[in-house]
């Protein structure tokens, strides 16, 4: 079974929407104008219930099939936020906002999710409620927790959730999931230092040196992944910030580093967290000096359930057939709010493939118009699908 006819006649119309989004990006929850033309659509589309402020700035669309007698609930989750980027792709409708970008393609999931809500609207082929759930903050600001802390489950009752996200680099309208964790756990590691400051050139003895503590403390770091993590268990532990000092002959009282934690295994997020204070602790103590270790839990693993990424993987073998679904998909260390959803309720994420280009997070990213069709299709197959009529 392929794209759906009438979603592929929706193409233009959902890069159009696509277009104006990428031209005026938003942040984290301030998405007052995304949300509000999404809203908007979905009244116009005929939505039964358009909910707008869930999760802060979240929207919730609710459509009914032309029967009910299932008693069945599922959601289909996109995001809407963009990312703190100056954008250098060179596309006509680059980002009007300096400093802000779709550089994730956020805008393509809204857009896609969008065409979905207008054909199911239209058609109502299903026994059953579809949820159109529109996330703010995906990028960081825990939008997903902050929704389902707000109702979005109990609510509407949603029995079943899926999420979708573009992938560069997996070829143009492939698509990938796999039961079990699918992206890791992000957590961030904030390391403040205290030794005591100094004449760097004429009394370094008479002092302890923050930035010496600090640069052992980042080489020690490493080898919690590599002796206290089973190998054939991933982490990752990442220093990424190190300030300390104010003058070239001055050795700085404090030093403070910063970075992320990645994992796939909630016992080694444990055991991962539970080491960076020990070793931080250790290292500095062996110098003299005192560390204290701020963990921060931000978004756990995304965990697809089994059942779940199963069905999913069958909706999209037929859109585009068993060759060109993989469903057994390499897990990767990067992160998804989605993962507070699936903690929720049973579901998967998915993967739709972009072909080459750059990847996400990056200035010069662009987002493939021609997967939008692949994108909906899959979203109507899925709610079409598990809810036939």
């Amino acid at each position: 079974m392929p794209i759906v006819n009438r979603v592929a006649a929706l193409s233009d119309e959902m890069a159009a929407w696509r277009h104006d989004f990428h031209e005026n990006p938003e942040l984290l929850y301030e998405v007052h104008r995304t949300a509000g033309i999404v809203a908007d659509k979905l009244r116009e589309f005929g939505c039964d219930e358009v909910v707008t402020g869930i999760g802060k700035t979240g929207v919730v669309g609710v459509i009914r099939g032309r029967k009910s007698a299932s008693g069945k609930t599922i959601g289909l989750r996109a995001d809407m936020d963009a990312l703190p980027i100056m954008e250098t792709s060179g596309v006509p409708y680059a980002s009007k906002v300096p400093g802000k970008m779709h550089a994730c393609g956020h805008d393509g999931h809204t857009a896609m999710l969008l065409g979905a809500a207008k054909y199911l609207t239209e058609t109502r082929n299903f026994d059953g409620t579809a949820i159109m759930i529109f996330q703010p903050a995906e990028e960081g600001g825990g939008g997903g927790k902050a929704m389902v802390e707000d109702g979005l489950m109990t609510r509407w009752n949603i029995q079943e959730v899926y999420g979708m996200h573009n992938m560069p680099g997996l070829p143009e309208g492939h698509f990938a999931t796999t039961p079990g964790a699918m992206l890791a756990s992000s957590d961030n590691i904030q390391i403040t230092v205290h030794g005591k400051g100094g004449h760097a050139g004429a009394g370094p003895h008479k002092s302890v040196d923050s930035v010496l503590i600090g640069s052992q403390i980042v080489n020690a770091l490493q080898s919690i992944v590599a002796r206290n993590v089973d190998p054939l268990k991933s982490a990752v532990i990442s220093i990424t910030q190190f300030h300390s000092g104010t003058a070239f002959n001055i050795i700085p009282e404090v030093a403070e580093l910063g970075g992320t934690v990645r994992t796939l295994d909630p016992e080694v997020r444990d055991l991962v967290e539970r080491r960076i204070g020990e070793v931080a602790d250790s290292v500095a103590r062996a110098y003299g000096g005192s560390a204290e270790t701020k963990y921060t839990r931000m978004y756990p693993v995304t965990m697809n359930h089994a059942r779940e990424a199963g069905l999913a993987a069958d909706v999209a073998r037929d859109i585009v057939g068993a060759d060109r679904v993989n469903d057994k998909f390499i897990p990767m260390m990067g992160a998804e709010d989605f993962s507070f959803m699936l903690e929720a309720r049973p579901g998967a994420m998915v993967l739709v493939g972009m072909g080459d280009g750059n990847e996400c997070h990056h200035p010069a990213y662009v987002f493939n118009d021609n997967i939008l069709g692949h994108g909906a299709s899959f979203w109507v197959r899925m709610i079409e699908t598990r809810m036939p009529a």
